[in-house]
């Protein structure tokens, strides 16, 4: 089976929603049991096969680096500062033009708490999906809050409603992708000057995106209450997915 050995874990984000912890850390670094966030990606997915990551860093960028550099798969990271934040699809664009990345790569929000089964997501992309986009999506409780995505019996997106008042369901985009590089074109086309992955990008693929539905654990812990429960549910998690 094909795997994906690249992965752009976008990070610099400033976390607002999760003050006051985030006035001394940045989102992507707040604990689960006492291990970073940024840890549990880097080593989920290192598991899987990714072997070269690409982290952007905006907000308490030093303290990010000197975190990362205390981990083992620090020589693995490839760092990209952001002095002003590029939004989300700005920040893609630079980091595959940069370091000239010419293959199949993973996209992910890094601010989420994410656990799946990514050989299964990543043989989803290869077996349906190789030359397009692949989302995960999630089942969830606040689809008010969410992208919510409309899909067929083959696991085609058909719309993507991005946090409307009255959403046509519960399953959500849980921004993890696999761009095929055939699709890094919609990047570099784009000329908005702080783009978005889901505003600005997706509407553009609809008929190249299939969804794969994870059954895992996907949650944004960008407020204290959801932070909480994630804290809570880590004690379960950890049995299944082994991230501590």
């Amino acid at each position: 089976m094909a795997k994906i050995k690249k992965a752009i874990l976008l990070a610099a984000g400033l976390g607002t929603r999760l003050r006051p912890i985030t006035n001394d850390i940045p989102k992507c670094l707040v604990p689960i049991d006492e291990k970073p966030l940024l840890f549990i990606w880097l080593e989920q997915l290192h598991l899987a096969g990714v072997s070269r990551f690409y982290i952007n860093t905006h907000y308490f960028a030093e303290q990010v680096v000197n975190t990362l550099k205390e981990h083992p798969l620090y020589s693995n990271i490839t760092l990209f500062n952001e002095p002003c934040l590029l939004g989300t699809a700005g920040s893609v664009k630079a980091i595959i033009h940069k370091f000239k990345i010419d293959e199949d790569c993973l996209i992910a929000h890094a601010d989420n708490l994410c656990l799946c089964d990514w050989n299964a997501f990543f043989q989803f992309h290869y077996t349906n999906n190789a030359q397009g986009l692949t989302m995960m999506g999630f089942e969830t409780e606040t689809p008010q809050t969410c992208g919510i995505l409309e899909v067929d019996k083959q696991n085609n997106l058909l719309a993507f409603h991005e946090k409307v008042e009255n959403p046509p369901g519960n399953l959500a985009n849980g921004a993890v992708y696999i761009f095929s590089q055939a699709q890094f074109k919609y990047f570099y086309a784009l000329n908005i000057k702080t783009p978005d992955i889901s505003l600005d990008v997706i509407p553009q693929l609809l008929n190249h995106i299939k969804v794969w539905p994870t059954d895992g654990y996907l949650r944004d812990i960008g407020n204290m209450q959801s932070y909480n429960q994630a804290l809570v549910d880590s004690v379960n998690l950890n049995a299944k997915y082994h991230f501590l």
